[in-house]
């Protein structure tokens, strides 16, 4: 994913950061893949509607799919009602912290550099890191523009997958989203995963190259996870653990309260603090 600092402006001059106009008639929903084929076309009447040029539908939906993988993990994300204790197990939270810490020294002037700007020490960031992608090691393998609209068709939580979707076509239309692009089964982009119009939110170009690169640049991709956490109310110096000033910004990354945890406490141990 990459971003000129020019069409990061225009997108947010676009309107896209004020959240996309829905049309009052939307695209059903629907909870199988047999009205699927239906729905992408009433969604790109209404998308057109909108102001989303027909090039732009045509090219972003060339390939586009019902993704049974991503229907799956949204159904299937037991791990979050697991205890906390189990939850860090399942999901390698010593590891995590093992590795997290030789990752915070070997990357050191990185991180000091994202903290005097953002605020944010390294040890959420790199837990954070660690968790979404085994610190960039698998970055998902799904079809994004499929995810994302099976899961706007999908009655689950249709809204906040439409206002992806319209987000991603933004980006497509913008030459900032490959329609071949591919990620996580939610639609998740880059080394920390972002959703497509978070990507807009909180990209930021810390390696200085003129454009923003979740996936292929750590420093980006790193210092735009600080810059969502400062997006979030992160409050420079003050603490992160429950109860905390810093733990709802923590909580702005994920709604899972056993994932908000596991995020404060790797966090905690890769600090040393």
């Amino acid at each position: 994913m990459r971003f000129t600092k020019s069409g990061m402006a225009a997108l947010v001059a676009g309107g896209l950061l004020l959240g996309m106009p829905l049309a009052a008639n939307a695209a059903s929903c629907g909870n199988t893949s047999a009205g699927f084929e239906n729905w992408v076309q009433e969604f790109k009447r209404e998308a057109q509607g909108q102001g989303v040029s027909p090039s732009t539908l045509d090219r972003a939906f060339a390939n586009v799919h019902y993704n049974q993988p991503t229907i799956r993990a949204d159904r299937g994300q037991k791990s979050f009602k697991l205890s906390f204790e189990e939850f860090m197990k399942k999901r390698g939270g010593q590891t995590i912290i093992n590795r997290g810490r030789s990752m915070k020294q070997a990357n050191a002037a990185l991180f000091a550099k994202i903290q005097k700007r953002f605020g944010v020490p390294p040890g959420p960031i790199i837990a954070i890191w660690g968790m979404e992608t085994g610190f960039g090691s698998y970055m998902g393998d799904q079809h994004t523009l499929s995810a994302v609209s099976t899961l706007a068709y999908d009655c689950r939580r249709s809204a906040f997958f439409t206002e992806q979707l319209y987000a991603a076509l933004k980006l497509v239309g913008e030459g900032y989203l490959s329609p071949a692009a591919r990620g996580a089964a939610h639609g998740e982009i880059g080394q920390t995963q972002f959703m497509p119009k978070n990507v807009v939110l909180y990209g930021v170009d810390e390696d200085g190259d003129g454009r923003v690169d979740l996936v292929g640049s750590r420093a980006d991709a790193l210092a735009s996870t600080a810059n969502f956490l400062r997006g979030h109310g992160w409050q420079p110096g003050a603490g992160y653990q429950p109860g905390e000033p810093n733990f709802a910004a923590i909580a702005g990354w994920n709604d899972a309260k056993v994932y908000q945890q596991a995020i404060a406490y790797i966090g905690q141990q890769i600090d040393g603090k």
